[in-house]
């Protein structure tokens, strides 16, 4: 948000040394990221998301692409993860397909996803947040909520100056940067947190939250998307402030549910709170194919190949699923869901493997398939999990040797040991 009219203090983000309104630059550092507000030291929800996430951190672990286009995908099939802020200029979008992306900008250098490196960046950067509050809600890898009511006693100082701290220390130790949206519920935080990126830092207060929104798009309301927007559009209905104008009870006679959430939020009226994160309600990994696949060797193959990738995520985060999930997109985009419930939870590549191949075999049957699946779901504890196989006398071979495998991946890295089925997908 610009500067406060009011004599309302501020602070410069990059040192934290107090400032007057109405200066330009800070006059301890010279930096002119500074930030007014009249409620800014009353405010105490805030939106932290990470800029470019994946992009940034291989910026960071190699220097020599800090001044190019860089896009996280790959595959003339796949998508876009994440572009960096250069790639965007170009016109690069995330969920693009990976040729549009080319053809807005061929210089772009495309990194593969590297998961395991960016959940592990991701941590570091929630453990910070959790130095903050303890009221931490993640949305994703590399985003979050928090609410630092009552940490001014601990922090001895108010929450702006502590979000604008943690900035720059994830700048500093961690070597990425966040964007923070400060206001007084989640909508409007979450919108601050997009108004300045990268590296922003915005405030939305209650005395501006209608005269703010009145004038942005529909699409601004939390789940509004393209489809809904052009209903909205086709009633007459293109920015938040027309929806201000009308009564809640006309917005639910006409779209139901949803009229209230409309009539709620664009007056910015926001009453969820923060709470503690949930746990994650399935582990899955898919992949999408270069050419379509029909053959039911070359699917099984990437069926095992996925398998140990979820059952390696199972085994890190301590714990296990009981229902196994595949899923398949035929080269029309049709997709196909197929699940089975095991009568007790699994952390095991072979299980995931096992079931999802008896899932598969009745879909292997000629049909071209661009993306394949796997996962599972009602995620539990591990300590129920894997006993002993009283009718399969080889399950606890096999499971033994799993675990001989997951100790020589964890020294020596993952292609140090593979089955045939994986040997096969990579020597392809």
């Amino acid at each position: 948000m610009a500067p406060s009219d009011s004599a309302s203090p501020g602070f410069c983000r990059d040192c934290l040394d107090a400032q007057p309104v109405g200066r330009r630059r800070c006059s301890a550092c010279g930096s002119p990221r500074l930030v007014y507000h009249d409620e800014l030291f009353q405010l105490t929800l805030a939106h932290i998301d990470c800029d470019a996430f994946y992009a940034a951190v291989e910026k960071r672990d190699n220097p020599e692409l800090a001044d190019k286009p860089v896009i996280i995908g790959g595959g003339k099939r796949g998508v876009v993860s994440t572009a960096c802020y250069i790639a965007r200029i170009h016109g690069v979008r995330s969920a693009m397909p990976m040729f549009k992306a080319l053809e807005a900008c061929p210089e772009a250098v495309v990194i593969r996803p590297d998961m395991e490196k960016y959940v592990r960046v991701g941590r570091q950067v929630r453990q910070m947040m959790f130095d903050l509050t303890p009221l931490v809600q993640p949305i994703s890898i590399d985003e979050a909520f928090l609410e630092l009511a009552g940490t001014e006693l601990l922090h001895h100082e108010p929450p702006a100056r502590v979000l604008a701290r943690f900035a720059r220390r994830v700048e500093q130790e961690i070597g990425i940067t966040v964007s923070v949206g400060l206001s007084y519920c989640k909508f409007l935080a979450k919108v601050a947190s997009d108004l300045q990126k990268p590296r922003g830092f915005s405030v939305i207060g209650r005395a501006e939250a209608m005269e703010f929104l009145a004038p942005r798009p529909v699409t601004t309301i939390w789940g509004v998307g393209k489809a809904f927007a052009a209903t909205l559009e086709r009633d007459g209905i293109r920015t938040v402030g027309q929806l201000q104008t009308m009564e809640e009870t006309e917005l639910m006679r006409r779209y139901g549910a949803i009229g209230q959430r409309l009539s709620q939020l664009s007056r910015g009226i926001d009453h969820r709170q923060v709470h503690l994160g949930d746990a994650a309600k399935s582990v899955s990994s898919e992949t999408t194919f270069f050419d379509d696949i029909s053959q039911p060797a070359d699917l099984i193959a990437h069926l095992r190949s996925l398998s140990e990738k979820v059952a390696w995520r199972l085994k890190r985060a301590g714990v296990a699923g009981q229902t196994v999930v595949l899923k398949l997109k035929t080269s029309d985009f049709k997709s196909r869901t197929r699940n089975r419930r095991l009568d007790d939870p699994t952390q095991l590549a072979d299980r995931i493997f096992r079931t999802g191949l008896t899932l598969l075999e009745r879909e292997a049957d000629g049909t071209k398939y661009r993306l394949i699946g796997i996962g599972v779901t009602d995620l539990c504890d591990p300590d129920r999990a894997d006993p002993p196989d009283l009718i399969d006398q080889q399950a606890g071979r096999r499971a033994a040797a799993e675990a001989a495998m997951d100790k020589l991946r964890a020294k020596f890295g993952k292609a140090t040991v593979e089955t045939g089925y994986t040997f096969t997908t990579r020597k392809k």
